[in-house]
């Protein structure tokens, strides 16, 4: 077998592959091998051939077709390993001479893993940020405490600010409901600013039992695209209100908090929580910069099927959004505003950023030679299956050799990201 490749982008190639007459020779015999398994010969048994006698009875043609398929899938592999490439799925193949029992010629087209040349990665440049916790965060998380053991008394007056409502509200644009915009006996603190503006402020002054509209506009920036600067109609029906007396925040109210005895204790104890939770976001954040800034100094080629392999994954995950919320892909796509064509362009974008990604940290894994062992990965699948012992589909999936492999390359990739993020500190 002889091979010859040609580059046709930093991501595929074509390689040229010419069978001899010993390649051959090897092929036609698994051919005939198989085939003599289909011939019926009367005084033998279907499958009881021998090859000797079968090979009489089997059509030139058939044999010269099977040959030449199975000479090409015995050496197809082998052909882009000699060329050192590594296909990421079956090659596409072409049959461009055969002369039987004397030589083949074939040319396999493929996408291939692609050769990465990585920057200066322990020179990055990424600062981490530094996480500070204020009085005013430690406040913010008290108060919110004491709102929760608030008590709360049913009055029978004008609702202002700090009051919890109870409504009934139906939101219409042009005359007709839109999705999301209604639900029934839904409670509301006004002054909370979970609702657009001038709709918890639209409630105050009214008393329970109202029915009135408020006529607002969504913000420009508005997330659901079909909303952003849209008028629209809100019937409201005021239910009840609701006194909301928050708790007092002294020793007393620490001690309803958990084992403190004291307001000091309690707020050192928030300190700590608030310190753990930002230093996680801060290297999370610190991390996701260095893949960044790794991919831009660094030449990744990405495959497009790689590519397109996770526009399909984004899109499967966005559809599942979609159906939690009672809608499907299409519906998901015109209340955000989006066509099929803008939200794949987008898609795209975020998809070549991953394929980057993922390349450029499996080439610094091997480059540094970072692995895990079977004991670590055996252990993470024991800690999985503790998490999912009550789902028996997810438990027989952690048994799948593909999955326990997967898991193995995630492992890989924190462990890399790890080793990114200790150099560059």
């Amino acid at each position: 077998m002889k091979t010859k490749s040609k580059k046709l982008s930093d991501s595929r190639v074509e390689i040229t592959v010419t069978l001899d007459a010993n390649d051959l020779k090897s092929a036609r015999k698994k051919a005939l091998e198989k085939l003599a398994k289909e011939v019926r010969v009367e005084g033998f048994r279907k499958g009881k051939v021998p090859v000797e006698v079968a090979e009489k009875f089997i059509p030139e043609n058939d044999l010269n077709a099977e040959t030449i398929d199975i000479a090409v899938r015995s050496t197809v592999i082998e052909a882009f390993r000699e060329s050192e490439k590594s296909p990421l799925v079956l090659p596409s193949v072409n049959v461009s001479k055969y002369v039987p029992g004397e030589m083949a010629e074939y040319t396999a087209t493929a996408d291939i893993v692609p050769e990465v040349k990585l920057g200066d990665y322990k020179k990055l440049g990424v600062k981490k940020e530094e996480v500070k916790i204020s009085s005013k965060d430690i406040e913010g998380v008290l108060d919110n405490l004491a709102g929760s053991f608030a008590e709360k008394k049913a009055v029978k007056r004008a609702a202002k600010l700090t009051d919890e409502v109870v409504i009934d509200f139906v939101g219409k644009k042009d005359g007709e409901a839109f999705r999301g915009g209604s639900a029934k006996d839904y409670k509301l603190v006004l002054g909370s600013n979970s609702f657009i503006p001038g709709f918890e402020d639209g409630i105050v002054g009214h008393e329970p039992g109202d029915k009135f509209e408020l006529k607002l506009t969504f913000p420009k920036d508005y997330g659901v695209k079909d909303l952003a600067g849209a008028k629209t109609v809100f019937e409201i029906l005021l239910k009840q209100v609701n006194e909301v007396t928050k708790a007092k925040i002294d020793d007393k109210f620490a001690e309803k908090c958990g084992p403190f005895k004291t307001l000091a204790e309690l707020k050192k104890d928030i300190e700590k929580n608030l310190k753990a939770q930002n230093e996680h976001r801060s290297e999370e954040k610190f991390k996701d910069d260095l893949i960044k800034a790794l991919v831009k100094k660094s030449k990744v080629p990405a495959p497009e099927i790689l590519i397109s392999d996770q526009v399909r994954v984004i899109r499967d995950d966005m559809s599942r959004n979609a159906v939690a919320q009672g809608m499907d892909f299409s519906d998901f796509l015109k209340a955000n505003g989006e066509t099929e064509k803008s939200w794949e362009e987008k898609a795209r974008e975020v998809a070549e950023e991953r394929v980057k990604a993922s390349l450029a940290l499996q080439t610094l894994a091997v480059e540094q030679k970072i692995t895990v062992s079977d004991e670590l990965v055996t252990a993470k699948i024991n800690e999985l299956k503790d998490v999912y012992k009550k789902s028996p589909e997810a438990l027989k999936s952690l048994k799948d050799p593909n999955v326990k492999m997967d898991i193995k390359n995630r492992m890989i990739i924190e462990a890399t990201l790890d080793y990114l993020a200790k150099v560059n500190k």
